[in-house]
């Protein structure tokens, strides 16, 4: 009977919310992790955060940039999360409910709107904003005519700049003094950020983070944590965590420190 060869190289993947466009960003931490960790890195992008998922929890890859509510599912069957990101000083987010600038929507105003967002289980994208409109007493079944999931943020802003939707959400960081109005278009889409106006902020969850397969070997999830710890400390490192992860740098996650998404997800449903 034969037997499947160990894999030599590393897989490395990254969400599909980061968008069609990704391909040089890819290539950039594809090299990074190569040089970095002395192995040959394959950096791959499935097209869902569930086949993110699956094939993390299959081995097939060998760790993930993953958002928070992926990570909060895998968590909760024994995967790890190593590290995760932190931006401007803290490592949660949030997320902004958008609209066009020029639209007279508002949250009360809501109702028979089509919304567009990027993947049922991105936090920025969908889960955070359903919480946010069900403490507010909207159904979103209820107050939207039609929702669309359209793979990643840049196809949903896509959608409510064509008035294809007319609304849709975005992560935003964490609120403390002087970003209490800042969304993400600055780092996604900072020609357009000017394009869409906020109708409300919402509660705050942990910043994606990076597991590692249950069937990683151990000097490679050393290896890994030791890399992506450091990374910040070098003008590579940097720039591959500004644009690709859309981080300063990352810390340790701490064990089970995705567990407080599940009162999200379940008041999304």
């Amino acid at each position: 009977m034969s037997t499947k060869a160990p894999r030599t190289h590393v897989r490395f993947a990254i969400p599909s919310s980061l968008g069609n466009e990704v391909g040089g960003r890819a290539q950039q931490l594809q090299a990074h992790l190569t040089a970095a960790l002395g192995r040959e890195t394959e950096v791959v992008q499935p097209a869902t955060y569930e086949q993110l998922a699956r094939e993390l929890l299959s081995g097939k890859v060998d760790a993930a940039w993953a958002p928070p509510f992926v990570c909060a599912r895998i968590e909760a069957m024994g995967v790890r999360v190593l590290v995760r990101g932190v931006r401007d000083g803290a490592s949660a987010y949030r997320a902004a409910l958008l609209t066009r600038k020029d639209s007279n929507l508002t949250l009360d105003t809501l109702k028979g709107t089509t919304a567009a967002w990027s993947d049922r289980d991105s936090v920025g994208g969908f889960l955070l904003p359903m919480a946010f409109l069900r403490d507010r007493g909207l159904d979103p079944m209820k107050t939207f005519a039609q929702q669309d999931f359209l793979g990643n943020y840049r196809n949903a802003l896509e959608a409510v700049l064509e008035g294809k939707a007319d609304v849709t959400s975005v992560f935003a960081p964490a609120a403390k003094a002087g970003t209490t109005a800042t969304t993400g278009l600055a780092q996604m889409w900072p020609e357009k950020e000017n394009s869409f106006r906020v109708l409300g902020f919402t509660e705050e969850a942990p910043n994606d983070g990076v597991a590692v397969s249950m069937g990683a070997g151990s000097a490679t999830v050393t290896e890994l944590e030791k890399m992506l710890l450091s990374m910040h400390s070098t003008p590579e490192g940097a720039a591959v965590l500004k644009d690709c992860f859309h981080a300063d740098k990352f810390e340790l996650a701490p064990r089970m420190g995705y567990r407080a998404l599940y009162r999200v997800a379940l008041a999304s449903l």
